[in-house]
C-alpha cells in the first residue's frame, strides 16, 4: 500500500469486483498481542479534489459474522462501502493496514480485540500516513467491534493534527450502530468538529446505496 490516492482508487475498484459475488458482514473483534508502536514518518499526498475530501478506512477480510453465522469474505464489509464512497466523490483515499495483520479466524480477531481495547492498545500501521492538511473533510470509515472503532482508528486519529477538520464517521456493524465511534474520535481528536456518521450492517454493504446518497447528500458531498 501506498499514500498515492490514485492507485488507492484504483484498488477500491478492484476491490468492487470481488465484492460483487458476496455481500458484505460485520466483523468484531480478535487475539494476538497488540502492537504499541508509533506510525512512520508522513508522505505527503497533494489533494486531487475540489471537495477536498480524504476517505480514510480499514477493513478486514476473511471469516465474518453473518446473520448469526460466519461467512468468508473475499473483501471486508468497510471496503464495499469505501468503494461506493470513492466512486461517487472521486475522493483522495487512504486504506489503513496494520502492521500485524489481523487474523483471518473471527474468534481470533474477537480475541486479540479484547486485549487491545483492555491495554488501550495502538496498533501499529503498516504505511506511512497522509498528510491531512489540505483536507477540510475526513471520512473515518470501520467496522465496530465491541461497540467502537478497531483501537488501529484511535492509531491513526491520534498521531495527525485533525484540528479545524471535520471528521465524518462511517461505520459498518453487526448490531451497534455507530457504536462510540462519535465519542472515541471526539476524544482522540478534541480540535475537530465531529459530523453525523453514517452506519450500515455489514450484511447490507453491498446494497446500501440509496441510504449511502441520502447521506452524502445532507452531508453536500454530492
Amino acid at each position: 500500500m501506498t499514500g498515492n490516492p490514485i492507485d488507492r482508487r484504483t484498488m477500491l475498484r478492484s476491490a468492487a469486483l470481488l465484492a460483487a459475488t458476496a455481500l458484505a458482514a460485520a466483523c468484531t473483534p480478535d487475539p494476538q498481542p497488540p502492537a504499541t508502536t508509533t506510525p512512520g514518518p508522513q508522505e505527503t499526498p497533494v489533494p486531487t479534489t475540489s471537495s477536498a475530501v480524504l476517505l480514510v478506512f480499514f477493513s478486514r477480510a476473511g471469516e465474518n459474522y453473518w446473520n448469526g453465522g460466519r461467512r468468508d469474505l473475499e473483501v471486508g464489509n468497510t471496503a464495499v462501502l469505501a468503494t461506493k464512497i470513492a466512486d461517487r466523490l472521486g475522493c483522495d483515499v487512504y486504506e489503513i493496514q496494520a502492521a500485524d495483520p489481523y487474523p483471518e479466524s473471527y474468534d481470533e480477531t474477537v480475541a486479540r480485540n479484547v486485549r487491545e481495547q483492555d491495554d488501550d492498545a495502538r496498533p501499529e500501521i503498516a504505511e506511512p500516513l497522509p498528510d491531512v492538511g489540505g483536507y477540510d473533510t475526513v471520512i473515518l470509515a470501520s467496522p465496530i467491534w465491541n461497540v467502537r472503532p478497531p483501537m488501529i482508528m484511535s492509531t491513526f486519529a491520534e498521531a495527525l493534527d485533525l484540528t479545524g477538520k471535520t471528521i465524518l464517521p462511517v461505520t459498518t456493524h453487526a448490531m451497534s450502530g455507530l457504536g462510540r465511534a462519535p465519542d472515541v474520535y471526539a476524544e482522540l481528536a478534541p480540535t475537530a468538529t465531529i459530523g453525523e456518521g453514517l452506519t450500515i450492517r455489514g450484511e447490507e454493504a453491498a446494497d446500501a446505496d440509496t441510504e449511502l446518497d441520502r447521506w452524502l447528500s445532507t452531508k453536500n458531498l454530492t
